[in-house]
């Protein structure tokens, strides 16, 4: 008896075994037939699940290309006991950089500018470990001018009520204030 069949009480339903239990055996010529046709089925059901899944990933694909001197985010892999880029743990960021890109070798590969930390990397990546970085170098906030408190939260104060407004449900009413607040990155409401 095979393993399975102890196991489950049934035989395996291969191609050679495709009958249920308790039906005739067949043999000889007919049972080369039977199984070559079930082999066509599969490769057939196959072909049409392979094709679907294409078609589904091929409409969410969008082509990256980068160009020599743009700047990237590099995502890092979850490797397990690989610590590559210093970082490592539940709360490590996925992405880390920006590098800036040196040049482009063949489709679908880029040469990064690494630091000198990451010299045990190599600088060649595939196009999927990259995400464009998207921030503004103007942007940039000097650590001087933050103001944190004990609790570790910004300080930021509110500088004046720009709009109010009042959401009638069934048997409420929410007063709904618009607020400017003071902040390093420039103008922002809540």
């Amino acid at each position: 008896m095979a393993p399975f069949e102890a196991l489950y009480g049934r035989k395996c339903r291969s191609p050679i075994c495709w009958n249920e239990i308790g039906e005739a055996q067949i043999t000889g010529p007919e049972l080369i037939q039977e199984t070559s046709d079930k082999i066509i089925q599969i490769r057939d059901n196959v072909r049409t699940t392979r094709s679907r899944q294409k078609s589904y990933a091929d409409k969410r694909r969008k082509p990256l290309e980068f160009k020599v001197g743009d700047l990237v985010l590099l995502k890092v892999s979850p490797w397990k006991g690989v610590i590559r880029f210093g970082k490592k743990g539940k709360l490590a960021p996925c992405y880390v950089g920006p590098f800036k890109i040196l040049e482009r070798i063949g489709k679908v590969a880029y040469k990064l500018e690494l630091p000198p930390s990451l010299g045990n990397v190599h600088p060649t990546f595939h196009v999927s470990n990259l995400k464009k970085y998207l921030a503004d170098e103007n942007l940039h906030i000097p650590l001087d001018d933050v103001h944190i408190d004990e609790t570790m939260h910004f300080v930021e104060k509110p500088i004046e009520i720009m709009d109010r407004e009042i959401k009638q449900l069934k048997r409420s009413r929410i007063p709904i204030v618009k607020v400017r607040w003071e902040s390093m990155r420039g103008p922002e409401f809540t």
